[in-house]
């Protein structure tokens, strides 16, 4: 059996001038030219569309993880929604009280509404409520 070896994948500009190059082929297209494929025992050609797209990415040098911004791990990023949890709680996560600069022991007062939990920061010095946020 004759096996001809595929090229390496392109990478940086040299990939990032070659997708140019391609115009209007479909991404799909695009990834096989650049060499983001696999052939199976089968024979059939598969194309990685996530090797190839964060090739471009990272040729493009647009950084999305975090770890490349220097804070530590990863993790979920806040998305403003949160569900009642299987023991009734509401838990609000760390990338909330990070976002606030909360520490450890600071204190909330808790008010109901209807449809709503307003949360006021208690300030530490005087037990006095924040008076940052009004609506």
């Amino acid at each position: 059996m004759n096996k001809k070896k595929k090229p390496d994948p392109l990478t940086g500009e040299e990939l990032v001038k070659k997708v140019k190059e391609l115009g209007n082929l479909s991404k799909e297209e695009k990834a096989r030219a650049c060499g983001y494929y696999t052939v199976t025992k089968n024979g059939v050609e598969r194309v990685n569309m996530m090797k190839f797209l964060n090739a471009l990415i990272d040729a493009e040098g647009i950084k999305l993880d975090s770890k490349q911004n220097g804070h530590g791990r990863g993790g979920r990023s806040a998305s403003y929604r949160i569900s009642v949890q299987s023991n009734g709680n509401l838990l609000i996560g760390s990338a909330y009280t990070k976002q606030m600069g909360l520490q450890q022991g600071d204190e909330f007062e808790i008010s109901l509404g209807r449809k709503h939990i307003h949360l006021k920061q208690i300030d530490r010095e005087d037990g006095s409520s924040d008076s940052g946020d009004e609506e």
